[in-house]
């Protein structure tokens, strides 16, 4: 079943959330299609995020991973099943 999850979509939410001075989102999800998770579609369940954002100043990496997994948590719980998150 399609997650209906795009790379726009996750771009939009994001820049909402953390005011990001550097974004970029790629679906990867045809590299993983037959693997667990995947949909079957090829898109919307394997995302990577490149990102920075000035909420990130002075936080361990894993506080801004943090800051990203809950700013996009409704998508987490929608089917989106692997985000490979790269912060400063």
């Amino acid at each position: 079943m399609p997650t209906g999850i795009t790379a726009e979509a996750l771009h939009r939410r994001l820049t909402e959330k953390l005011a990001p001075s550097r974004l970029e989102v790629i679906d990867e999800s045809f590299a993983h299609a037959g693997h667990a998770g995947a949909d079957g579609t090829g898109f919307g369940t394997h995302f990577r995020v490149r990102i920075d954002s000035p909420l990130f100043a002075g936080k361990p990496r894993v506080a801004q991973h943090r800051l990203v997994y809950d700013a996009l948590q409704d998508y987490l719980d929608a089917g989106l099943h692997a985000l490979a998150i790269e912060t400063p």
